[in-house]
């Protein structure tokens, strides 16, 4: 294929994202990279070793903190951060990831000026909202992966109270990709074709779209750290939809300039997903509800981008 992608930050995310697509062979080469000395390198020695176990030939590489071998990467994953930690809120995490953000930003298009970037560390839209500003690429060219994440969960609780095969149900959350901010769209949610609310009553209904928005939290509280499988995944299926020009409908944190009646933002919202990254943002008709519940979400995520400001790293 001669496509390549780096995923920066060799941790439970960043590392399952580069096996995702090194076993689902989405890219010719991968790089695994990480600041920590000999993180990437060992990850991607494990994974090697399962090469002829799963059978694919993916040519991948671990590197410490060495951006030149990332040069001419078609797509970049930015996963770096600290972890968010039981009871901890995206929005604490954003003094430290704001600076880790930056450096990495300026680094990757050092030698992949190219790339087309999708965010994936957290707090996602602010992260996404700052990498937009300090790169200067275009809007198509910089966005978060977290509509894709929080899109999995909804159809994954609504399978489950569905009793359904969760391949045929559809749905999507728009917003911002956090526990209060994002919108899991009832209104849209079908089973093969068939509005949801016709197999599910209201109560069932509320309940999966409130384990949907407690869905990382929940998580978190299991586990000890934040979730690494489904948000791996979710970064690798976005990476595969640009590699292969699949124009798939995947909510995606990206700018908006004017869309859903928002500007200077970026959040969660319906787009086309191709080989040019976000080709097209769909402006969806939404139910008054929803749309108040959109409004109330860009507000707390401009609160957290004004963060930035305070701590003056815009």
């Amino acid at each position: 294929m001669g496509n390549k992608v780096t995923v920066v930050g060799a941790g439970n995310v960043g590392a399952t994202c580069a096996n995702v697509l090194a076993v689902r062979e989405t890219a010719s080469e991968v790089v695994l990279i990480d600041i920590k000395e000999g993180l990437a390198e060992g990850k991607i020695l494990d994974m090697y070793q399962t090469a002829t176990l799963l059978d694919f030939d993916t040519n991948i590489v671990g590197v410490t903190n060495d951006y030149s071998k990332t040069a001419g990467s078609d797509v970049v994953v930015i996963t770096s951060g600290v972890p968010r930690k039981p009871g901890m809120t995206r929005e604490e995490l954003i003094g430290v990831n704001a600076g880790i953000v930056k450096s990495v930003v300026e680094n990757v298009l050092k030698y992949s000026p190219d790339a087309i970037i999708i965010m994936i560390s957290n707090p996602m839209d602010t992260m996404t909202y700052l990498a937009s500003k300090i790169s200067g690429l275009p809007k198509n060219k910089i966005f978060g992966m977290g509509g894709a994440l929080d899109s999995s969960r909804f159809k994954c609780y609504l399978s489950k109270s569905l009793e359904a095969n969760s391949n045929e149900i559809e749905g999507m959350v728009i917003g911002g990709h956090g526990d209060t901010t994002m919108i899991p769209l009832v209104s849209k949610a079908t089973y093969k074709g068939i509005p949801v609310s016709e197999f599910a009553d209201e109560e069932t209904l509320k309940k999966v779209v409130a384990d949907t928005m407690v869905g990382g939290a929940t998580l978190t509280s299991l586990l000890g750290t934040s979730a690494w499988y489904a948000p791996g995944a979710a970064g690798a299926y976005v990476v595969e939809a640009i590699l292969k020009d699949q124009k798939k409908v995947i909510p995606s944190c990206v700018a908006l300039d004017g869309e859903y009646g928002q500007k200077d933002i970026c959040i969660g919202v319906p787009a086309v997903i191709g080989k040019n990254g976000v080709e097209k943002i769909l402006e969806i008709p939404l139910p008054d509800e929803e749309k108040e519940l959109f409004a109330k979400s860009a507000d707390a995520v401009r609160k957290t981008n004004d963060v930035l400001k305070e701590i003056d790293i815009l």
